[in-house]
């Protein structure tokens, strides 16, 4: 089985992918790293280069021509879900789970946003105004997930039990 782990920018998404790739003995793939490895250029260059619409239609590509093993975690972007049919695919391809955060967590854990170009120029009041923003706009795509489970304090084990209940259901 592949599953998508999707949310907002700093929910954990690279992390819980790891660890939870570890814990089912499979490969983790990062489709932000990915993206790196195929062009040579960090996301923040990506985006200066090409825009952010140039960044999704790449970012689809990659999504959707990426050579995936039959078990594997994927670590998304968070706007990936959001564009074309993206949450369509994936749904379709794997098991999606959302990692939710509420927007002041996000804050916290976005302290290191000068490599976000979407954050970068951004004090806190004007970075929770935003993720308040995005999140309201994202969440009807990020809902679409076969599962749902609040990433604060989440660990792999209880992060592979909601995906287990989802699976056995």
């Amino acid at each position: 089985m592949i599953i998508f782990l999707i949310g907002y920018m700093g929910c954990g998404k690279s992390t819980k992918a790891k660890q939870l790739a570890h814990r089912l003995d499979c490969p983790v793939i990062d489709l932000d790293a990915e993206i790196v490895s195929r062009t040579g250029k960090t996301i923040a260059e990506y985006f200066e280069a090409f825009g952010e619409s140039g960044f999704r239609d790449y970012e689809s590509e990659t999504l959707k021509t990426h050579s995936y093993p039959e078990h594997c975690v994927v670590a998304t972007g968070g706007g990936l879900p959001c564009f074309f049919d993206n949450m369509d695919w994936m749904n379709q391809n794997g098991m999606t789970v959302y990692l939710e955060m509420e927007p002041a967590q996000l804050v916290s854990r976005l302290q290191n946003r000068h490599k976000r170009p979407l954050i970068k120029d951004l004090d806190d009041e004007q970075l929770l105004d935003f993720i308040n923003v995005k999140l309201a706009e994202r969440n009807p795509f990020y809902t679409q997930a076969k599962v749902i489970v609040n990433a604060f304090d989440l660990d792999a084990e209880k992060l592979e039990e909601a995906i287990k209940e989802q699976t056995n259901s």
